[in-house]
């Protein structure tokens, strides 16, 4: 536990939220800043500043959780898709550090999800780019 984090303060009962599961490594709760209809965060109940810190077990544990949540919370909500999502890093969004998922139900009707993307999915790279790129991190994690 941080006694400095927020996440830390609701795993321990400090700080209150709205808990949707639990179990003995993970604590999911609905975002008081949500997306769209139904979302909620799944975390470990371990302390881990972000996807380069947390343990494999813990990330294990936290994405299933997501899993089995995301498929009941589609269903129930009737969305249309889901989306997980982290950020790892304040460049990247994160602005609570403790590792966390986003459990985001999307829907075609904008009234129920406010979410866009940040990207244009459909431009593609500059091919030569993305094979320097590509080779790159290929050495590297050889």
């Amino acid at each position: 536990m941080s006694d400095d984090c927020v996440f830390c303060g609701i795993v321990a009962g400090d700080l209150p939220s709205v808990k949707v599961a639990e179990d003995e490594t993970t604590l999911a709760f609905m975002d008081i800043h949500p997306a769209s209809d139904g979302h909620l965060l799944v975390i470990p109940k371990r302390h881990s500043q972000d996807l380069f810190d947390i343990p494999a077990d813990d990330l294990t544990a936290v994405t299933l959780a997501a899993q089995r949540i995301a498929k009941v919370a589609a269903e129930e909500f009737g969305a249309d898709g889901v989306n997980l999502l982290n950020c790892c890093g304040s460049a990247a969004w994160q602005s609570v550090f403790h590792f966390h998922l986003h459990v985001i139900p999307r829907y075609r009707t904008k009234s129920r999800d406010s979410l866009t993307l940040p990207w244009k999915p459909n431009v593609p790279g500059d091919k030569n780019h993305l094979t320097h790129l590509g080779n790159r991190l290929a050495n590297a994690l050889n």
